[in-house]
């Protein structure tokens, strides 16, 4: 499964190579190639910071999405993350002590 990238300069989402090299040079998990280009062109450096952030998020995602089973983490996902139970509603409602105790319990001892 590979890693996906959102860019800090234009929003949009990005599928680097899985070695993170292009053929001219490495892939930034900050930007993607368009605003890398004109970013190298300006003569800008990537935070090495934001650098390490963004690709520890999307190796956070990418290992979420695994073990909520499909794809992207979604509600099941953060349901399990959080220690939850995913919401199974019983086939019947549950037998109680007050259930038994109403008339037809007493309608059954008297007949």
């Amino acid at each position: 499964m590979r890693l996906v990238f959102e860019c800090v300069e234009c929003g949009s989402h990005y599928l680097p190579p899985e070695a993170m090299v292009y053929p001219d040079g490495p892939a930034s998990p900050v930007w993607c190639t368009h605003c890398q280009a004109a970013k190298r062109a300006a003569g800008v450096r990537e935070d090495p910071l934001l650098a390490r952030v963004a690709l520890a998020t999307a190796r956070a995602a990418r290992a979420g999405g695994a073990r909520g089973g499909a794809g992207a983490a979604g509600a099941a996902g953060a349901e399990e993350s959080a220690g939850g139970r995913p919401d199974v509603r019983p086939s019947r409602p549950p037998v109680s002590r007050r259930a038994r105790s109403g008339p037809g319990a007493l309608r059954s001892k008297l007949a």
